[in-house]
């Protein structure tokens, strides 16, 4: 008797598979698949509001993604015309690294310590040193970032130049700001624009 009602169970799972296929649902499939993956940029400004308020960056920014990976919040834009990126990473109640780390005499030991943390395997830093301090306005705040300088293996591009900050936010969570391009092409004019304006 089990085993009719299995087979019976079987036959009425293929007919409604079989019928979900006949009446669009493999295209179904592939639209919810793809808007998944590659989201509109209405989806990716939604996700970005978890991080901060982005409305107000200029035209001469792009929002690329925008998504929550291992318990961490992140959006990554792009300067159009420079290719210069920026990353903003909410680390939330999850200490990386803090504005006394960027601060301190040995912020440079601090960073390589955090960058250990988040290695990944299809990116990663060979050599970094710190080049120069400064400050600058983001989420509404003065806050300390650091100038580096760095190699990457197993990446095209080789040598990057750029900054490194955090602030904290209302609820008390870390944000991580970096900003980064190619060895000459990076621009702290870029960076400020950029992050003076996220709230």
């Amino acid at each position: 008797m089990g085993c009719l009602k299995n087979v019976t169970r079987a036959i009425f799972l293929t007919v409604v598979v079989v019928g979900f296929m006949a009446f669009g649902g493999q295209d179904w499939i592939k639209s919810w698949f793809k808007s998944y993956i590659n989201p509109s940029h209405d989806v990716i400004l939604e996700r970005a509001q978890k991080v901060g308020d982005f409305s107000k960056i200029n035209k001469e920014f792009e929002i690329e993604k925008a998504a929550g990976i291992l318990g961490y919040n992140a959006v990554l834009a792009e300067h159009k015309a420079s290719g210069q990126k920026m990353v903003v990473v909410d680390s939330g109640k999850k200490t990386i690294l803090t504005q006394e780390d960027i601060k301190s005499p040995d912020a440079e030991e601090k960073i390589k310590s955090a960058i250990n943390k988040i290695k990944y395997q299809s990116a990663a830093v060979d050599e970094f040193t710190v080049t120069e301090k400064g400050t600058m306005k983001s989420y509404g705040k003065d806050i300390p970032y650091v100038k580096f300088k760095a190699k990457l293996k197993k990446l095209p591009i080789g040598e990057i130049s750029g900054i490194i900050s955090v602030v904290k936010d209302e609820k008390g969570n870390d944000k991580i700001l970096i900003s980064a391009n190619e060895k000459d092409r990076y621009s702290q004019l870029i960076s400020n624009e950029f992050f003076k304006e996220i709230k």
